[in-house]
């Protein structure tokens, strides 16, 4: 396939993306005792990333639809990367505060630029498969960014471990110059699909207002940011702190559990989004919804777990992790569904800074001070021991299942709010 040499290349630069973001997860307990830090404080480091991520996100992805989105992803890449190796010479939690700033912004070219760009190189038959392979790229970042920086980090160092994680950008860069970047609005083999159609430029931005699936795909996006965010930050921790595992220990298992869970959730998503789009209009959205259901019970089984049964908890949170990983392929190619060629990288930031500013910024940190809260309850006004912080973050993790019953129904009602008028493809479908 001609697209598959480009499809790859965007594929490990979202890998990258993902194990830069996801680096600092790894690495908790080590800046906690090296910089004295709270939960709260933790939890702030992925807040301030995600709120200048979504702010800077928007601007970005309009550029991504007027400029070159090839050039654009490289210099994203540059900067997020030669970021995320300055940290490592922090000498404060200031200093590492405000390089994640500029990860922030390099990253918030990549999901806006990467998905533009495929949505006009895949019809949109094959589209949920394309992005569900683009996203795969979250459980396999996620996978090497715990299981190589937890262990390395214990060997040598987190700022070992952080210098590491910003290497791959030197091959990169380069290969992304390398490529040609397919015209907006020219899926090809499958003629002209209404939503590949060229943008009336009278009509944008203020168009995408008008859909109102895309504001219910929005909410679910906060949503499952919140969940997914909150999750990976502090499941490291978690096993570290309630089920006694080493940082090493914690980071290697569940990076593996996430990656193997996170793919399978992928590859699932791309098969079946693909084929449920033949038989309904929604059945994409219907689909994650379904998803998000079935895992709430998993992850709230997983908490349940008795301390130190970390073999019974880990296969329950990644069962879930790997439900919740089906949200990608699935909602993101019915958003590339419904909305204009010319309008997708604009879509697709202020979709992504709804997501990130109403869930994904304050996920963490929500969680981390819910964490501080009841380790202070269970202290019971004497000292905040270690046992208190591992009590402290067991109860905060019960938030994660009950969102994830949100996110289920709110997804529902986005399916439900999607009108056979709206643009898809280019047979009518039916609603179930």
């Amino acid at each position: 396939m001609r697209h598959r040499p480009a499809l790859t290349i965007l594929f490990f630069v979202n890998v990258l993306n993902i194990y830069d973001r996801q680096a600092l997860g790894a690495l908790l307990e080590p800046l906690r005792h090296e910089f004295h830090l709270s939960d709260t404080q933790l939890g702030a480091l992925p807040a301030v990333f995600t709120v200048v991520y979504a702010v800077a996100g928007l601007p970005l992805g309009r550029l991504a639809d007027t400029w070159s989105r090839r050039r654009l992803l490289a210099i994203g890449v540059a900067v997020w990367a030669a970021l995320t190796a300055l940290g490592s010479l922090a000498a404060s939690y200031t200093f590492l505060f405000a390089t994640r700033l500029g990860v922030g912004i390099g990253e918030a070219v990549c999901a806006p630029t990467a998905t533009s760009w495929i949505g006009d190189l895949v019809p949109s038959a094959r589209r949920a498969r394309a992005m569900a392979g683009f996203m795969m790229a979250v459980p396999i970042g996620v996978m090497l960014s715990f299981a190589v920086t937890g262990p390395v980090a214990q060997a040598h160092g987190w700022r070992v471990a952080l210098a590491l994680a910003a290497t791959p950008a030197v091959v990169l860069v380069p290969t992304l110059l390398w490529l040609q970047e397919p015209g907006r609005g020219a899926s090809p083999g499958a003629g002209q699909e209404p939503g590949d159609r060229p943008t009336d430029r009278k009509s944008e931005p203020l168009s995408l207002l008008k859909i109102p699936a895309l504001w219910w795909i929005a909410a679910s996006g906060a949503i499952v940011n919140y969940v997914l965010y909150s999750f990976s930050t502090f499941v490291s921790a978690f096993l570290t702190r309630f089920h006694g595992l080493s940082v090493a220990q914690a980071g290697l298992w569940s990076g593996i559990g996430s990656g193997a869970a996170g793919i399978l959730g992928a590859v699932a998503a791309g098969v079946y989004g693909d084929r449920v789009i033949g038989a309904w209009q929604n059945g994409r959205v219907l689909l994650a919804a379904a998803a998000a259901a079935l895992a709430a019970p998993l992850a709230l089984a997983g908490i349940l777990a008795p301390a130190g049964r970390a073999a019974l908890a880990l296969p329950l949170f990644m069962l879930a992790y790997g439900l919740w990983q089906m949200y990608y392929g699935l909602v993101y190619a019915a958003i590339h569904d419904i909305v204009p060629s010319g309008l997708r990288g604009t879509a697709m930031a202020a979709y992504y800074m709804a997501m990130y500013l109403c869930g994904g910024s304050f996920g963490p940190l929500v969680t981390g001070r819910l964490s501080d809260h009841f380790a202070r309850q269970a202290a019971a006004g004497g000292p905040v021991t270690e046992a208190a912080k591992a009590a402290g973050l067991h109860q905060a993790m019960y938030a994660i299942p009950a969102l994830s019953v949100a996110l289920a129904a709110v997804l529902w009602a986005a399916a439900r709010s999607m009108r056979p008028s709206d643009p898809l493809v280019e047979r009518p479908l039916r609603l179930p």
